[in-house]
């Protein structure tokens, strides 16, 4: 080797890349090697994989839940988006999203309405379908009513609001509207 060879740079190897955030070059393995590797592994998470039993430390006991739903019938279900207009804001904002039933009771006669949230099984909407109510429509949409009611119990105490309730189609809320009617009929017999 003369002096002018060992004075010219040698081009750089991969380690210096991978310094940098270059990728490494895979060294390929001869399969047999990886099927091998496979075999092993397999053996390997089955002889780790036990079966392991624990028993609970505390024993609970079934609880029955009222719903306070037992003596009435559901005449129409469906789901829907609830939302209440706020008088001194003057916006309205969501109740909440869940299935609205029509609740007949089996000794009175009355229906009402409730409707309880997805997953918390809250309630937002639980109140007597008077005949003075009436369903108007949501200016902009088809698939949605506004209406107002004396006495809303779902916070627990009776009062008077205005809701608006959407759906997901036409279709659904032609169907809320015919049994809103119905019942709207059904109690002003009483």
């Amino acid at each position: 080797m003369s002096a002018e060879e060992s004075s010219i740079p040698k081009p750089p190897t991969a380690n210096v890349f991978s310094m940098f955030g270059a990728k490494k070059e895979k060294k390929e393995e001869p399969k047999e090697e990886v099927e091998d590797k496979k075999a092993d592994d397999d053996e390997a998470a089955a002889e780790e994989e036990a079966d392991v039993h624990f028993e609970p430390l505390v024993q609970l006991e079934k609880v029955d839940v009222k719903t306070n739903e037992e003596d009435e019938e559901v005449l129409y279900k469906v789901r829907a988006k609830l939302f209440r207009f706020h008088g001194d804001t003057n916006e309205w904002k969501e109740r909440g999203t869940g299935d609205v039933k029509f609740l007949k009771h089996k000794q009175s006669g009355k229906v009402r309405i409730v409707m309880r949230r997805d997953k918390t099984l809250k309630i937002c909407a639980n109140h007597l379908i008077s005949g003075e109510y009436e369903l108007k429509p949501n200016i902009g949409s088809d698939r949605s009513w506004v209406y107002t009611v004396t006495a809303d119990i779902s916070e627990g105490e009776p009062e008077a609001q205005t809701l608006a309730i959407r759906f997901g189609n036409k279709e659904n809320a032609d169907l809320f509207k015919k049994h809103f009617d119905e019942a709207k009929n059904a109690n002003k017999k009483d």
